[in-house]
């Protein structure tokens, strides 16, 4: 696939979020922060605002190099939450995380309001499962100023997981990212403030999944960094039959993966884990 001509240069060296930049010449660890009480690995643990913040702080101690801030679950069959539950849960802890941790905080979400809200508060990265697509999101994203993350998902949260399909899983993840790209290019986004993501777990079998790891390096043809979000996912249960508290191992396996198939970030549960085993493989990989 030929890079679109829009694209930035590649690689992007760089993410500006504003007073932080995202440094991409390695690759990025984002630490997960779900402020849920129904996430699928960590739910209920970090709902308290006191709570959440001390978890960011030791994930950015042990090496994460982003927090990535969610308040609804978006875990097969999740159901919604309405737009203040989201931001009674998120705004008090981005405005904390913001006062306190010297790495850039994403907003986990898709709703127009909390993403306005949030990067008011000092969100410096949005971050959508929805890629943009729901009402307003798209122009909410673009007048914030900040950069974006769109993903691939086939269904929504309640339906992705019913029987997905696709002629070619790669090709049409690609197209997606592709066309949505552009249309954040068109709303005003600057083309290296966009991040893809292809979603995996969200509307894909185990096979569509291996496929998309495989190929990840196909996606490096949109110019545009590639975050790819595998810990604890239900991938491993399906291959190794493990429950979500002992996917660690196989969570970093997969980073590892995904970084030598061209993932600019990763998206994880357990930082220091994946931090370590991702700085010696590029001191390996890069040593001359």
């Amino acid at each position: 696939m030929s890079r679109p001509a829009t694209s930035p240069e590649y690689p992007i060296s760089s993410l500006n979020c504003g007073r932080r930049t995202l440094d991409l010449r390695r690759a990025a660890i984002m630490g997960v922060l779900n402020v849920t009480p129904d996430s699928f690995s960590d739910g209920g643990r970090f709902m308290a605002p006191e709570v959440a913040l001390r978890h960011a702080e030791q994930m950015v101690a042990e090496g994460a190099d982003i927090i990535d801030v969610g308040g609804e679950s978006t875990r097969p069959g999740a159901q919604q939450i309405s737009v203040q539950q989201e931001l009674d849960r998120v705004i008090p802890v981005v405005e904390a995380l913001h006062n306190v941790v010297a790495v850039p905080i994403s907003i986990d979400t898709s709703k127009p309001e909390v993403m306005r809200q949030a990067t008011a508060a000092g969100a410096a990265l949005i971050n959508d499962v929805y890629g943009l697509r729901r009402e307003g999101a798209l122009a909410a994203a673009a007048a914030s100023g900040v950069p974006v993350c769109v993903m691939h998902m086939q269904g929504d949260p309640h339906t992705m997981q019913q029987s997905p399909a696709y002629e070619d899983v790669v090709a049409e993840v690609i197209a997606f990212l592709s066309a949505r790209r552009d249309e954040c290019v068109a709303a005003g986004i600057p083309p290296a403030s966009i991040v893809v993501d292809p979603g995996f777990g969200f509307g894909k079998t185990v096979a569509h999944n291996i496929a998309l790891l495989r190929h990840l390096d196909a996606l490096t043809a949109l110019g545009a960094p590639i975050l790819v979000g595998l810990s604890r996912k239900s991938l491993i249960g399906s291959v190794l039959d493990l429950p979500i508290d002992d996917r660690a191992a196989a969570s970093v396996a997969l980073a590892l993966l995904a970084v030598q198939h061209g993932a600019n970030i990763v998206r994880v549960h357990d930082v220091k884990l994946t931090r370590d085993a991702v700085r010696m493989m590029e001191a390996v990989v890069r040593h001359n």
